[in-house]
């Protein structure tokens, strides 16, 4: 019985620990329409700021200041992406529009919280500037 036990325990471990490691290498598939998506307004001061403080209601809770520690963090199975690195730099606007925005998974859809195309743009502006 307690080999069985043993087993058990063992085969659940091993099956939470994979899809724990699956969730966090899946890649995001932006729709080309996003990738093709260009940022009307660039990161001035005025739309960093907007930024900030959207960001600071919508998404510090889990991302941080950008490096995914915020307090909701530790609970998400998916390790989330540091906004402040060159690798996230180098994606298109119209990809973190996508991720932002739309999302997946533990990513919430953002669409009917944050409604205006001038404010989407200004989170992504001051995620630029991190």
């Amino acid at each position: 019985m307690k080999k069985f036990l043993l087993t058990v325990l063992t085969l659940v471990f091993a099956m939470s620990l994979y899809s724990f490691v699956a969730a966090e290498k899946k890649a995001w598939d932006v729709p080309a329409k996003y990738k093709a998506m260009k940022i009307q307004k660039k990161g001035d001061a005025e739309s960093i700021k907007l930024g900030k403080t959207l960001y600071t209601k919508y998404c510090k809770s889990c991302h941080g200041v950008g490096k995914g520690d915020g307090p909701k963090a530790a609970s998400m199975t998916v390790k989330m992406m540091d906004q402040t690195t060159a690798e996230f730099k180098a994606l298109p606007d119209g990809s973190k529009y996508y991720m932002s925005f739309v999302g997946r998974d533990e990513m919430p859809n953002f669409e009917k919280k944050v409604v205006d195309e001038e404010e989407r743009w200004a989170i992504i502006n001051y995620m630029n500037s991190l």
